[in-house]
């Protein structure tokens, strides 16, 4: 076949006009700078598990080389190091263990508690920060899983808490039926706010990740604004903050009055199931992983890749949204202009860690709400500094991004496939003939 007639570098031959786009729908060159960015990203967000928990082994690693380089006693010895290297390595040795064992006694299990209940105390503490990491970082990942990066989940949470937060305060219904109010409300307004970017995406092309970083600033300063109006701000207080939510719109705690710990966790536990059934076991999640693979052979396949954008935004913004209820009607029962912490930044980091699968996310999360549950605990017992805590998070991060520097860190050779022989000479042979 001669060069003039044969294919092209994109495979399509020579001379063909491509197909026209389809009414309603934006097309995008299936080639280009930002598509290799997509791919760079999507290779990232659902990579090998096995690199993420290398990563997180890593990161722990050289946190501990970090708290012993900035530990006094490390420094003291290391005067002297030559003459008697096994004070430094002993004392680097002891202020790393120490924080990560204090760490751990914040975390996990403290066994200086009073009760065998306050020892688990930690544990529930763990799970209560974990609980709107699991719901944001679910809604990040389910964009990912579409082939959209939502950065959004700050503002998402945002919106979630303040219509959970105003329907809790303001409403007056019976037990039960607030609380399904709140919840539905809470997830209404996470899916709007995810909705824009979604339809913006679908009709215009506009890109996500600006549309969703523009939001995010949107919702800070909204909730800003309506907390010093008197239908947000609690009378007789100047200080921006609502009125407390009803008991009867509050997450009942469910191990009692003595832990925090609240039904919105169990919330998180069946958003999980839930999602991982939507990708996995039904027809609409089979589209949007179909869409986030490939959406120029989803749409030849009849998919509608514009319908899909717009539902996984929504779908993404109102499991961000369910985690602003999990902190207005579980955690804080106010709604304030911090509401959202930083959990809605720190959900991108979970995801990735995650890869982007539902019950991977579930465990990331609980992973970092044990890092910030535990953080306190090692700056009270060992002097540590907190700030370690985000240290060893970034790292994550920046080893997740690099599996090719794990792999190397840790000897891991990728397999190279080996090269079909026996296909090349039949097809040397049929040629010759």
């Amino acid at each position: 076949m001669s060069a003039a007639n044969g294919p092209n570098a994109e495979g399509i031959a020579e001379g063909t006009a491509a197909p026209p786009p389809i009414p309603g729908t934006v097309e995008t060159p299936p080639a280009g700078g930002d598509d290799r960015g997509r791919g760079i990203l999507k290779s990232i967000a659902t990579g090998s598990s096995l690199v993420a928990i290398l990563a997180v082994v890593l990161s722990i690693i050289l946190g501990g080389i970090l708290i012993a380089l900035t530990d006094e006693d490390v420094a003291a010895a290391s005067s002297y190091f030559f003459s008697r290297p096994g004070d430094t390595l002993g004392a680097a040795w002891a202020a790393a263990s120490g924080a990560y064992a204090a760490l751990f006694q914040g975390a996990v299990f403290n066994p200086r508690a009073d009760s065998l209940a306050l020892m688990f105390r930690p544990l529930t503490e763990t799970l209560t920060v974990a609980t709107p990491l699991i719901l944001a970082g679910l809604g990040v990942a389910v964009a990912f899983r579409a082939g959209l990066f939502n950065i959004g989940a700050q503002g998402q949470i945002i919106l979630g808490a303040m219509f959970a937060g105003w329907i809790g305060f303001s409403w007056h219904l019976p037990f039960g039926l607030h609380l399904v109010f709140v919840v539905l409300a809470g997830f209404v307004g996470g899916a709007l706010w995810g909705f824009i970017p979604g339809i913006l995406k679908a009709r215009t092309g506009a890109h996500e990740v600006i549309v969703t970083i523009m939001l995010n600033y949107i919702a800070i300063y909204l909730v800003g604004f309506l907390l010093t109006t008197p239908s947000f701000q609690n009378p007789g207080s100047s200080n921006p903050i609502s009125p407390r939510l009803d008991e009867t719109a509050v997450f009942p705690q469910i191990l009692g009055p003595q832990f925090r710990l609240h039904l919105g966790f169990l919330i998180a536990i069946a958003a999980t199931y839930g999602v991982w059934w939507l990708l996995n076991r039904s027809t609409v999640g089979f589209e949007l992983r179909a869409v986030g693979a490939n959406p120029f052979a989803a749409r030849t396949a009849g998919i509608s890749v514009t319908k899909g954008y717009v539902v996984v935004m929504m779908l993404a913004g109102g499991l961000a949204g369910l985690a602003g209820v999990a902190q207005v009607a579980g955690t804080e029962r106010v709604l304030t202009s911090g509401i959202a912490a930083s959990f809605g930044f720190d959900a991108i980091t979970v995801a990735l860690l995650g890869r982007s699968h539902p019950w991977g996310v579930f465990f990331a999360g609980v992973l970092f709400g044990a890092f910030r549950a535990g953080g306190v605990q090692m700056q009270t017992l060992t002097g540590t500094p907190i700030d370690i805590v985000l240290v060893v998070q970034s790292l994550i991060v920046l080893f997740i991004a690099a599996p090719p520097l794990v792999k190397a860190i840790f000897g891991i050779e990728r397999k190279k496939k080996p090269r079909k022989a026996s296909r090349a000479k039949a097809t040397v042979s049929g040629g010759a003939a």
